[in-house]
C-alpha cells in the first residue's frame, strides 16, 4: 500500500506511425484506435488518498452518487485480513474535480457502503448528493465501470486526485495471487513500468483510454524489491511459486463490483454473480 510521497509527473508518450512499403499499391490507412480524453473530472482527493465518483451502467441520475478509492484508505485504518465492512456510518469529505484538476466542490459521505482488503482492496463511500445533484450543481459527470474483465495490452491511464496527476501505460498482465504482508488479491492488475505511481495514488481510478471507462483502482507496488513484506508486494502463481518485481506497480479490478450493485446503487452481496467477499 501507498503512503504520501512527492514524485514527479511522468508524461504521455507517443509513438509514430509506419510508412507504406515501396512499390505497393495505394492502401486506405489503417484506422486509428479510439482515444477517449481521459481528464480529472469525477475524480476526487481523500486526506490520504485519490478516488472516483463512480457509477455502473445500470446506476441512475437520481441514486445516491458512490465514491471508489482503496480498503486502505479507510479514515478508520487498515480492514483486517477477512474483514469486510458493509454500511459503516461516515461523514468523510472529497474534494472534487474538474476536467482540469482544479476543485470545485466539497462533497461528504453519509457511510461506507462497502469495503474490505479480503480477494481485492476497494472502499466504496455513498454520498450525501445524487449523480443528477452533483451534475446539476457542478457540471460532473461520474465515471462509468466497466462490466468485463480488462484486456492485456490495453492502454490505461491512472489518474491521481491527490497529487492531480496522470500515468500513461498498458495492462501488462495479471496477478494470480498478490501477496503484501497480512492481506491476499485474487487476479490483480500489473502496469507496465511507466505507471510509476507513488504515495497518495493509492485508490485513483484506472481507466481504459479506448472506452473511458473505469477497469481498476491503483493500489500498491513493490517499492524496495523485498518479498510480500508491506508495501513490497510479491505475485503467486498456481503453483505457489513467488516473483519479486521491484518498481512495478498493481490495480485492483473494478468490473466484479457491478454485479454487486443493485437498484438504487444498494450494494447486494446476494445478487446473481456477486464475488465480493461478504462480512
Amino acid at each position: 500500500m501507498k503512503k504520501p510521497l512527492v514524485g514527479a509527473l511522468l508524461g504521455l508518450l507517443l509513438v509514430g506511425a509506419s510508412a507504406a512499403p515501396a512499390l505497393a499499391a495505394p492502401t486506405a490507412s489503417p484506422a486509428k484506435p479510439t482515444v477517449k480524453a481521459v481528464t480529472f473530472a469525477g475524480t476526487v482527493a481523500l486526506s490520504n488518498c485519490s478516488g472516483s465518483v463512480i457509477r455502473t451502467p445500470s446506476s441512475q441520475p437520481s441514486d445516491p452518487a458512490l465514491v471508489l478509492s482503496n480498503g486502505h484508505c479507510l479514515e478508520t485504518g487498515f480492514p483486517g485480513p477477512g474483514e469486510v465492512i458493509t454500511d459503516q456510518p461516515s461523514s468523510r469529505s472529497f474534494s472534487l474535480l474538474n476536467a482540469s484538476g482544479s476543485k470545485v466542490a466539497t462533497l461528504r459521505a453519509g457511510k461506507v457502503a462497502y469495503a474490505t482488503m479480503t480477494d481485492t482492496d476497494i472502499s466504496i463511500y455513498q454520498l450525501t448528493k445524487t449523480y443528477a445533484q452533483i451534475q446539476s450543481s457542478y457540471g460532473i459527470s461520474p465515471l462509468t465501470l466497466n462490466d468485463t474483465h480488462p484486456t492485456q495490452g490495453s492502454a490505461i491511464k491512472v489518474v491521481s486526485g491527490y497529487w492531480k496527476r496522470t500515468y500513461s501505460c498498458n495492462v501488462d498482465g495479471f496477478v494470480y495471487r498478490l501477496k503484501e504482508g497480512d492481506w491476499t488479491w485474487k487476479d490483480s492488475l500489473r502496469y507496465t513500468s511507466s505507471c510509476n505511481t507513488i504515495g497518495g495514488t493509492s485508490g485513483s481510478p484506472v481507466i481504459d483510454t479506448a472506452t473511458g471507462k473505469v477497469v481498476a483502482v491503483n493500489n500498491t507496488g513493490n517499492e524496495d524489491g523485498e518479498r510480500c513484506t508491506e508495501n513490497n508486494p510479491c505475485e503467486v502463481d498456481e503453483n505457489g511459486n513467488v516473483t519479486v518485481r521491484q518498481g512495478i506497480n498493481y490495480a485492483e479490478e473494478t468490473y466484479i463490483i457491478v454485479s454487486c450493485v443493485g437498484a438504487g446503487n444498494k450494494i447486494d452481496l446476494n445478487r446473481a454473480g456477486c464475488t465480493l467477499p461478504k462480512p
